[in-house]
């Protein structure tokens, strides 16, 4: 098979890769400084390459999703632990049972806007979560139940983040820094949905609602599924009458229950002047 033309004069770095595996096996070839520096793994995780490895971080997720011709996603966060409804007899407390009714909310929304999303051929309104169990694993999998691609952003954790098995393959990504994940969320937002959850959750709602606050990003339909939920555990409006925050930051949200719900607000969604 003829090799494909390259389109620079140079060697290109998986030629001079092989051809390093060619040489004779010498004490100087041996050596930690003779490798390239981009194959050598041990100078890679070096503390003083750190700056390095959050670009890559940055620009591996970015270019898969450009190639794809991602334009526009909706992301969704929530616990991880929330059971199915068919595993929630297994679940740790009663509460946490009783939470399984989200997976079944958040799988049926996944699967409405990935039919939406199918109409642009998966360019727009793609589905990703953190790549995950519980609400996360319903996302993705109201995507694959309507034959679309969705998109998992997984971290190295000791527990609880291996992909679930409803991602596209494609588009599992997984990333050592918070930060850089956090990005990926983002970027190409089109609609924010917060499903009940821990720390994790609150950490990304908080983080994504504090950056349309102070005006780091442009106001998007922000979704909390769960009114009685979110207002157990957050009192809102104590945080606006001892103003930490101004009361038309209550406004940078909408509660909802159901999955019809929340694509009612993202279709009546009119950007803020």
């Amino acid at each position: 098979m003829k090799d494909e033309p390259r389109s620079h004069p140079f060697r290109d770095s998986i030629e001079d890769i092989a051809a390093t595996k060619r040489l004779p096996d010498t004490p100087q070839t041996r050596a930690p400084a003779y490798r390239l520096a981009f194959a050598d793994r041990d100078f890679l995780t070096r503390e003083e390459l750190r700056p390095v490895r959050l670009q890559l971080e940055l620009l591996k997720p970015q270019l898969i999703m450009d190639e794809r011709g991602i334009e526009s996603t909706i992301v969704m966060f929530g616990g991880a632990r929330i059971p199915s409804p068919e595993q929630k007899g297994a679940a740790k407390s009663r509460i946490l049972a009783d939470l399984s009714h989200y997976y079944d909310e958040a799988r049926r929304f996944a699967r409405i806007m990935t039919e939406r999303s199918l109409e642009s051929y998966g360019r727009e309104n793609v589905i990703v979560t953190g790549g995950g169990p519980g609400v996360m694993e319903a996302g993705n999998r109201g995507a694959d139940d309507a034959g679309g691609q969705s998109i998992g952003l997984n971290i190295v954790l000791p527990h609880e983040q291996a992909p679930n098995a409803y991602v596209t393959p494609d588009l599992s990504f997984n990333f050592h820094y918070f930060a850089i994940r956090k990005m990926h969320f983002l970027m190409r937002a089109k609609a924010v949905c917060v499903f009940p959850g821990g720390f994790g959750t609150l950490d990304e709602m908080f983080e994504s609602l504090t950056l349309i606050q102070t005006k780091r990003m442009k106001a998007i339909p922000f979704l909390l599924f769960g009114r009685e939920w979110w207002e157990k555990v957050i009192n809102w409006d104590h945080l606006a009458e001892a103003g930490v925050i101004s009361p038309e930051d209550l406004k940078l949200f909408a509660m909802v229950e159901t999955a019809e719900e929340a694509i009612a607000v993202i279709d009546a969604w009119v950007e803020p002047c």
